[in-house]
């Protein structure tokens, strides 16, 4: 509880409340706060009408949730999405004779994206081209739009070069960064999971064969999750296991590198404008303070700054521009941070960090 001092600290601050932990559940705490940045997702959630299926009721109660953290004075008590989701997803449940287990916030974040997924929020009103609102179908999924990639895989074998070559898509809705005493960066960690070798059946040889199996992205989301994966199943000791090495991320992600050469050529025009301008802005102190308070962008009638928006709408490539919800450039600024702090799985806790906009508060 705060008291009056406290309180009024944090007001000042504009410090947002949290949600109360009813033992172990910092891991769906955290899940809940980092998710909540996506502004989107909130006005989506807003234009979900009632449903009466499992999937309906949870988002719902989702919905009401985060309604009730915006207009909070004080930390909010998250337990009917609580109970309604560990009756949904049982393994949230297990407890031992001290309480309830700590559990994993990957799972956690997994599940929540899947049952939003099942409820089909709709995607937020879309604007025209003169700036007014227009309605978009209930039907189309936020999920779909906003959190969905695309990967195209090629996959060759190795042992019949003359065996033509394989070429799948499928969604994906988070990238693995996979760590090892060599990966010291975010970007190396996630290249090393896209191209592997694996084993399949070969059609021409007519047995198991090893393919090379070269995996690129062919379409981003507004919104990309990278998941760290640290921990791993030991199955001689029976435990979930976790990898300590330390692995740095930017606060800026240029995803090209992971792209299909296709969306390369649609994105990088944009994306090299915009490395271009933030140069420009770094070495103009009017402009650093133009880029400090962030609404002043939304209001300028500067016709240099017009001519500069202008020039950028033109500079997106056609397809994408139709594309609601894909990203345009390439380029992600980090917006959320969930991290388990501790030295295993079972123990530790869960804190999400969360970008506060229009400030140089984290």
């Amino acid at each position: 509880m705060l008291d009056k001092t406290q309180a009024k600290f944090k007001f000042v601050l504009e410090l947002p409340f949290g949600l109360q932990n009813l033992g172990n559940t910092g891991y769906m705490n955290s899940t809940l706060q980092c998710l909540r940045v996506i502004p989107e997702m909130q006005e989506s959630l807003n234009r979900f009408t009632s449903g009466s299926s499992v999937a309906d009721k949870l988002t719902i109660s989702l919905r009401d949730l985060y309604n009730n953290l915006n207009q909070a004075t004080e930390s909010v008590v998250p337990l009917h999405f609580l109970q309604l989701f560990r009756s949904v997803f049982p393994q949230f449940a297990q407890n031992t004779a001290d309480g309830f287990m700590q559990q994993d916030a990957e799972e956690c974040w997994t599940q929540i994206i899947s049952i939003l997924k099942q409820a089909n929020i709709p995607i937020p009103s879309q604007h025209s081209s003169d700036g007014e609102k227009v309605s978009s179908s209930t039907e189309e999924s936020f999920i779909d739009h906003y959190m969905t990639g695309e990967f195209t895989s090629t996959l060759k074998c190795l042992e019949a070069p003359e065996e033509g070559e394989i070429v799948i898509k499928e969604n994906f809705t988070k990238l693995n960064c996979h760590i090892s005493i060599l990966v010291n960066y975010v970007q190396h960690g996630i290249m090393m999971g896209l191209d592997e070798k694996i084993e399949k059946n070969s059609p021409t040889l007519r047995r198991m064969a090893i393919y090379d199996k070269t995996t690129r992205i062919s379409q981003l989301p507004s919104y990309l999750t990278v998941q760290f994966v640290r921990f791993f199943w030991k199955s001689d000791r029976r435990v979930k296991s976790k990898i300590l090495h330390k692995v740095k991320f930017p606060m800026e992600l240029d995803a090209t590198d992971f792209c299909t050469d296709e969306l390369k050529n649609k994105i990088l025009p944009l994306k090299n404008r915009l490395q271009e301008l933030e140069k420009e802005r770094k070495g103009s102190k009017e402009s650093t303070q133009f880029a400090v308070n962030n609404n002043v962008q939304d209001t300028v009638t500067d016709s240099k700054n017009n001519e500069i928006v202008e020039e950028i709408k033109k500079l997106i490539d056609p397809e994408l521009n139709k594309d609601i919800g894909a990203n345009v450039s390439g380029l992600y600024e980090l917006c959320a941070v969930l991290t388990h702090i501790g030295r295993s799985a079972e123990s530790g806790n869960y804190i999400g960090w969360v970008r506060k906009e229009n400030s140089g508060m984290k």
